[in-house]
């Protein structure tokens, strides 16, 4: 009889533990994306409205632009969204991307002390970046292999600045998201580069202001990609898809569109184009 018992309670919690994974089952896609899309607070504005329209949750996680990708390469993202076209199309030639569609803009700006020694302010990246090297001003890098740190090396190449020689003291390396790279900047008093829409969002601005903005070589693009499913059979086809083409669709272009800071317009939708 004990036997019995016994058995009956075995094969109970075995059923109940069966059903536990069964009701606590959530649609959802994993995206592989930005610091700055999480940090300037677009994704808190997007996903409530995506979530509600198709019923699939999305789990971020926010990393550099090079990071994201190599997440997707592992099978760990079903989804893609990032800023580094170059990488974006290496990811896709090296099949692990279906196809690389344009969601957005917005641009890059360089953050700096008010008081610019460097006389770095104006409008031209270049220029700006050459008298902040020749000042040795205090200078705040990424360093984390961002589209954010991938563009700053492209910058300070078309200038003619050659970091490996160049830097010193006045270079800090972070290895950091763009929201702890700016309060480095804040508390060292230094010039950083950085999306717009971070430092809209960003409050621990101290001495810093926008030095350097309005180049057209400022410009900063988003993509989206699917992560290819030939490559890892596990990723959300389907769901990963709908996503993709809800941000590009008039509905998610409008949400993107809208999200403001001050009345401020952080991201420009440029799907249809």
């Amino acid at each position: 009889m004990i036997t019995r018992r016994l058995f009956c309670s075995a094969l109970a919690a075995a059923g109940l533990m069966a059903a536990i994974p069964a009701q606590a089952q959530e649609r959802f896609i994993t995206v592989s994306s930005t610091t700055s899309t999480e940090q300037s607070g677009l994704f808190g504005h997007l996903l409530p409205a995506f979530e509600k329209a198709s019923g699939i949750k999305v789990r971020v996680v926010a990393l550099g632009t090079g990071q994201a990708l190599d997440m997707a390469r592992r099978g760990d993202a079903d989804v893609v969204f990032v800023h580094d076209k170059v990488a974006e199309e290496k990811f896709i030639a090296e099949g692990y991307g279906v196809k690389r569609q344009e969601v957005m803009y917005n641009d890059f700006v360089v953050i700096g002390p008010k008081a610019d020694p460097a006389k770095a302010a104006g409008k031209d990246i270049l220029e700006g970046l050459r008298r902040i090297e020749a000042a040795k001003a205090p200078f705040v890098s990424r360093g984390d292999k961002s589209g954010t740190h991938a563009a700053e090396l492209r910058y300070w190449k078309a200038a003619g600045v050659d970091l490996d020689k160049a830097k010193g003291p006045w270079y800090r390396d972070t290895g950091s998201g763009m929201g702890p790279a700016l309060n480095t900047a804040a508390s060292m008093n230094a010039y950083i580069l950085a999306d717009r829409g971070t430092w809209l969002n960003f409050k621990n601005r101290a001495e810093l202001g926008i030095v350097i903005e309005g180049d057209t070589r400022l410009f900063n693009q988003y993509g989206v990609i699917l992560v290819n499913p030939a490559k890892h059979a596990h990723v959300k086809q389907a769901d990963g898809q709908k996503f993709i083409d809800w941000v590009v669709s008039a509905e998610g272009q409008k949400a993107i569109a809208d999200y403001k800071i001050g009345g401020e317009q952080l991201f420009f939708p440029n799907a249809a184009k």
